[in-house]
């Protein structure tokens, strides 16, 4: 019985992370994680050594903290993530059942109310982007980017913050899922990348103006 205990702590506090609940840098004390997630302290404190392991935390002394990535390590992240998210388009565009390019599209039609918004459309963004993975049928490329996916929360803002930007990334949702409904692999898998390329290119400037705004 104690197994989907182990798997909840993790999920919990995964989930905690992503939803920017604890941000990099913050703290991770045993004691406060199970009277928050409401399970005992085992299952939390192998939680959290499956997450050092994972580099998703990182020791500062004898305690663990949210992990933060440097330039060069988010410079790698998009790097994978481009490549990694552009396959998953292809094959979605080869193997998308009728429901799955109709979800996706229901999911850009939802989402464009949300442009003005940007921790829901960060949310929002994230489940899209799971349903290509999922619309790709390849069991090991949706591991892989969870994990990719996982790594991108250790990201202190969304790219979606920028201005303008969530209006131009729902447009490029647009022409992904126009791709992937006509079952152009080419085309949706070049749609794909270019939209991470953007997404980093625009994450890129936020950097440079907070580091002016910090001089």
């Amino acid at each position: 019985m104690q197994k989907p205990q182990h798997t909840d702590a993790y999920s919990m506090i995964l989930d905690a992370i992503d939803l920017g609940l604890y941000r990099p840098g913050d703290r991770l004390v045993e004691s406060e994680l199970a009277e928050r997630f409401g399970v005992s302290r085992t299952p939390i404190r192998e939680a959290l050594q499956r997450l050092e392991t994972q580099s998703l935390l990182a020791r500062d002394g004898r305690s663990l903290i949210v992990a933060s990535l440097d330039h060069n390590q988010m410079a790698e992240l998009y790097v994978v993530r481009r490549e990694l998210e552009g396959l998953a388009a292809q094959l979605a565009a080869q193997h998308a059942t009728p429901e799955e390019v109709r979800i996706l599209r229901e999911m850009v039609e939802a989402d464009n109310a949300l442009v003005d918004d940007p921790v829901a459309l960060a949310r929002a963004n994230r489940r899209f982007h799971k349903q290509i993975h999922l619309a790709s049928h390849n069991r090991y490329l949706v591991q892989q980017l969870d994990l990719v996916h996982r790594t991108m929360a250790l990201m202190a803002t969304t790219s979606l913050a920028a201005q303008g930007r969530g209006a131009i990334a729902q447009s490029e949702h647009e022409g992904i899922v126009r791709a992937i409904e006509e079952k152009n692999e080419k085309a949706a898998h070049a749609a794909l990348r270019e939209h991470i390329s953007v997404a980093f290119m625009t994450r890129l400037k936020q950097d440079a103006q907070r580091r002016q705004e910090e001089v």
